[in-house]
């Protein structure tokens, strides 16, 4: 979950350095370096932000046009100068960046500690560099043969770029279950954990595959060999993302900016897929396996965090609209389990944002490995999820750099609804009218969006005063119960509020103790179907004198006026596509309240957005 950028060419590395780890700040913030090679080795590294780092290098020598970059998210060792990235090998000529765990480094250690190796700091990290330096020495190899052969003795999570102080004209780069792209240039090569600190400078990408080794020479260019040494091919993809996507465009924060831009993520992700007057839904990325999707018997999902709450929609939408029973699975636990997969019957869907969560790859593994197909719905293209899979569908709902994830969930519903709506229509699981008024409806959803995000001013005042609240209580029945879910981990994430969501119905099995004056409870009362009994949970908390929030569909809120505080309203749309709605004020409210709070809403504390550890 760090952020990883380097260079090798004919410009100053530094400035490329900076703002590339500016950009990937949002993969991880609890420390920055640099190290850059112009003759000497020189490294900085600071604890906290990229912007420490700079305040730190402004009487630093900055010159070099080679150099490695990393911005942390810690995970062995404390965020500090000293646990920062980069690290060194023994003599100090290795000088190494590494995301990911490796996991026998504590044995790897112990025997280089045995070899006369002396430590600096607690990380996994650095026994690699030294480790690479140890064979180096041993085998009497160049660096890129070094890092090949000690690979061989790791086990774990690695994305690495590698500079030999000896061997100014190379870059070494390797990745296992952790992404790493290359850029080419014009006599110019990048390295980094994914595109965005690369695409103002280069539209040409490679990405590597899991046990690739890419080394970037000044002069003979780019050559990629796997572990056991074989040559690969490099495959050059265009790059997609446009630079002012990932800018904040005038908006104080990516999260609010990523709110506002889902109008046109979710109308991106519909675009060329869904033309409700034909009837046509077409989804390419699955016209291979698509039988595979209208035969299933069975669907599993796997996912984590946001894409979870996703996955919990889509299994409302599938029994509902195509007749399909499924199982929602957390990939963290699906992976260390021994889950009954029939593979002629069932088929597993996997969802993730970033398409590099490291358990959901090894959740879809897994699926494959019992000869499941699988596909997968994700953000990035070229990502590991993406190439991992069978088939699947790309959200397009353009990067996303804020940590809580917003436009990417409701994208997500987007293509899970397409997805129902596509066996539905095959097999005829519903009558062709009501289909339909579903296709119609879906269309029509991002102008939708559009008068949801007018809510924003009485979401404004509620924050004003809820934010000092030291609870939250978030309650949905149907498609709405994991955008409660949703609504309580956006507000955890960004503003620190201990926050659950909860079933309406279960309320009175336990957290109705909960409730008294100083409880907020957010209601989601637009189901139609299930609207008589949350107004009778509503009435409960409102006995308890819990503070009431209600989101609804309804024109007409009479019946709402004189239990609940407060009273959004946002449009009515069919009840499977409610959630992309009901959501959006509940992404708002987080915003809020973590502002109010002087909380960092892009950068929370303790997460970042792409996990690629477990």
């Amino acid at each position: 979950m760090c952020g990883i950028v380097a260079y090798i060419g004919k410009k100053q590395a530094y400035p490329i350095l900076v703002k590339g780890l500016q950009r990937l700040e949002y993969r991880g913030y609890d420390s920055a370096g640099i190290a850059l090679l112009n003759g000497d080795l020189h490294i900085y590294k600071k604890q906290g932000k990229v912007d420490q780092l700079v305040n730190l290098m402004h009487e630093k020598d900055q010159t070099g046009k080679m150099g490695i970059g990393h911005t942390r998210w810690a995970t062995h060792g404390l965020p500090n100068d000293i646990n920062a990235h980069p690290h060194t090998s023994q003599s100090g000529r290795i000088v190494l960046v590494h995301n990911g765990i490796i996991e026998n480094y504590a044995s790897i250690k112990q025997e280089l500690v045995k070899a006369g190796h002396q430590f600096s700091s607690e990380t996994d990290t650095e026994v690699l560099a030294h480790l690479i330096e140890e064979v180096m020495d041993a085998e009497n190899v160049d660096l890129a043969e070094a890092v090949r052969l000690a690979l061989h003795s790791v086990v774990g999570a690695y994305a690495i770029v590698v500079m030999d102080r000896e061997q100014p004209q190379q870059l070494v780069g390797a990745r296992k279950s952790s992404p790493l792209v290359v850029g080419l240039g014009e006599n110019e090569y990048f390295l980094a954990s994914d595109a965005t600190p690369i695409v103002e400078h280069t539209k040409n990408v490679v990405y590597l595959n899991d046990e690739e080794i890419v080394v970037l020479d000044r002069n003979s260019g780019i050559e990629i060999r796997n572990i056991r040494n074989e040559v690969i091919t490099p495959y050059i993809q265009a790059l997609e993302i446009k630079l002012e996507k990932i800018e904040k465009s005038g908006y104080d924060h990516f999260m609010l900016k990523e709110i506002y831009e889902q109008t046109e993520s979710v109308r991106d992700s519909l675009r060329g897929r869904l033309n409700a007057n034909e009837g046509i839904i077409a989804l390419g990325g699955i016209k291979e396996y698509e039988q595979k999707l209208l035969n299933a018997n069975r669907i599993i999902i796997v996912a984590c965090g946001t894409s979870w709450h996703a996955a919990l929609v889509g299994e409302y939408m599938f029994e509902d609209i195509a007749r399909i029973p499924v199982e929602v699975e957390y990939a963290s636990e699906f992976r260390y389990r021994n889950p009954v997969i029939r593979p002629e019957t069932d088929l597993v869907i996997a969802i993730s944002q970033s398409g590099e969560t490291a358990d959901t790859l090894a959740a879809i593994e897994l699926a494959k490995s019992k000869g499941a197909t699988v596909f997968g719905i994700c953000n990035v293209v070229g990502s590991s999820i993406a190439r991992t899979t069978h088939a699947g569908a790309y959200t397009h709902a353009g990067p996303e750099i804020g940590v809580a994830s917003t436009k990417a969930f409701t994208s997500q519903l987007s293509i899970l609804a397409l997805m129902a709506l596509t066996v539905a229509q095959h097999n005829g699981t519903m009558p062709k009218s009501r289909l339909r008024q579903l296709l119609v409806e879906l269309e029509n959803i991002p102008q939708l969006i559009k008068e949801v995000l007018k809510t924003d001013k009485i979401v404004q005042k509620i924050a004003q005063e809820f934010k000092d609240a030291r609870n939250f209580l978030y309650l949905g029945r149907g498609y709405n119960f994991p955008v409660a879910l949703e609504g309580a981990l956006k507000l955890k994430e960004i503003s620190y509020i201990h926050a659950e969501g909860y079933p309406a119905a279960e309320m009175k099995h336990g957290p109705i103790a909960l409730i008294d004056e100083e409880m907020p409870v957010v209601f989601l009362a637009t189901n139609e179907s299930a609207y008589d009994k949350i107004l009778s949970n509503i009435q409960e908390v409102k006995a308890r004198k819990g503070r009431v929030i209600v989101i609804s569909t309804r024109r007409n809120v009479g019946d709402l006026e004189d239990l609940a505080e407060y009273i959004i309203q946002i449009p009515e749309t069919e009840e499977p596509f409610t959630p992309i709605l009901s959501s959006i004020p509940l992404q708002l409210l987080a915003y809020h309240i973590a502002l109010l709070r002087n909380c960092n809403v892009d950068q929370p504390r303790n997460l970042a957005k792409s996990v690629t550890v477990e």
